[in-house]
């Protein structure tokens, strides 16, 4: 049962991966790259430690993969927001589609 599990954190947290490259290369620009990549890499990377560690069951290296879950748990996050803080600082513009309206636009 533990190693059904372990399989199905695994290939769930591949599929977010797998969906953070996709949405990598198919994402206009810096901003919505890095929230996308942010949120969907940071839950698979957790998911695929998370099935390793059941996987192992009770021993050191799973104690080992729970650390390195925990720090990217609180790294991975705040990485992100401190590039896209720094990148809107630093004047990088923020993508808009050709002939869409804002809520700026609309009153008037």
């Amino acid at each position: 049962m533990t190693a059904t599990v372990a399989s199905l954190f695994l290939v769930v947290g591949a599929i977010f991966l797998l969906v953070s490259c996709v949405g990598l290369l198919r994402l206009p620009d810096f901003y919505t790259r890095a929230h996308a990549v942010g949120k969907a890499e940071t839950l698979g990377s957790i998911l695929i430690l998370a099935g390793l560690a059941l996987y192992n069951g009770a021993s050191l290296s799973s104690l080992k993969l729970l650390f390195i879950l925990v720090v990217i748990a609180i790294t991975n996050p705040t990485a992100t927001h401190a590039l896209t803080r720094a990148a809107l600082r630093s004047g990088l513009k923020i993508w808009r589609a050709e002939g869409k309206r804002t809520h700026r636009d609309l009153a008037g």
